[in-house]
């Protein structure tokens, strides 16, 4: 009897047990909803605001023979403006550079260099962000001659080696490891990608490529590139000259025609009174 009371008190306590163990889990499921629960919970919150879209930049405009960012020789207001599409990499770039130096040295005040990127060459586009990262030192001059000048060593066969500018890069002044740093920011690679997008625009297929005013060489060389710059710079000239005649010739004062003298009507005369008829007696 004994062991069938204890057989009985086994099942109720193990009965008991399960019901607290099933109610233990029903809590748990309500505390931690499934994945799937959580899911749908996300899917009906409301998304988040989209991030307004960026307003259109003025590059995007269409091509431009001169952006903001080009590097300038000389001033911005200078009534000559020779462009140059170059690539460092190219030989001819290189040999032309002190003739355009030497042109616009003939006339400092009226004469300014525009350069525009063409990296054609293999890797020459890396060479193009070095010296845009050379600008952020405010020695991009002096990294463009330096590069130039020693092209031979960096660039051969119509491909330029990185790794062997960065001693000639040092020897002009620039702090070396700033200016590998400074070559990773993104604005540098959009500047190039637009100089590109221009070259294509203005039919630029080689380099160097020359606009002055805005006007293609009539045949590529030295010599139509000095004819272009001195007519356009006569044309300057004569409508300056033009504009300051036109500023020193005197207004003309307006003659005011005099007034008409005044018409008097004739006064008509007097009628004769009729004298009076005599009687008769």
């Amino acid at each position: 009897m004994k062991q069938k009371n204890i057989f009985i008190i086994a099942a109720i306590g193990l009965l008991v047990a399960f019901i607290i163990a099933a109610l233990l889990r029903n809590v748990e499921r309500e505390e931690a909803p499934s994945p799937i629960a959580a899911a749908r919970t996300e899917a009906k919150a409301p998304p988040p605001a989209a991030a307004p879209a960026p307003a259109p930049k003025p590059a995007d405009a269409g091509p431009m023979m001169v952006r903001p960012h080009s590097p300038l020789l000389g001033s911005a207001d200078a009534p000559v403006v020779i462009v140059e599409f170059f690539d460092p990499a190219c030989e001819t770039c290189a040999a032309f550079y002190p003739i355009v130096k030497q042109i616009r040295a003939g006339n400092p005040d009226n004469i300014a260099v525009v350069m525009r990127y063409a990296p054609f060459h293999k890797g020459s586009a890396k060479v193009v962000a070095a010296l845009e990262a050379a600008r952020k030192q405010d020695k991009y001059w002096q990294a463009l001659e330096a590069l130039l000048k020693t092209q031979s060593d960096w660039a051969a066969n119509h491909e330029a080696h990185l790794e062997r500018i960065w001693p000639h890069l040092k020897k002009a002044g620039l702090d070396v490891a700033r200016l590998q740093a400074d070559m990773a920011d993104p604005a540098i690679a959009n500047v190039i990608n637009l100089d590109l997008v221009d070259a294509q625009a203005f039919r630029v297929s080689k380099t160097p490529d020359f606009f002055v005013n805005g006007k293609p060489l009539p045949s590529f060389g030295q010599d139509p590139l000095k004819t272009l710059v001195a007519s356009e710079l006569a044309a300057k000239k004569a409508a300056a000259e033009a504009a300051a005649r036109a500023a020193a010739m005197p207004t003309p004062v307006p003659v005011v025609p005099a007034p008409a003298p005044a018409v008097v009507a004739p006064v008509p005369a007097p009628t004769p009174a009729t004298p009076p008829k005599r009687r008769e007696s």
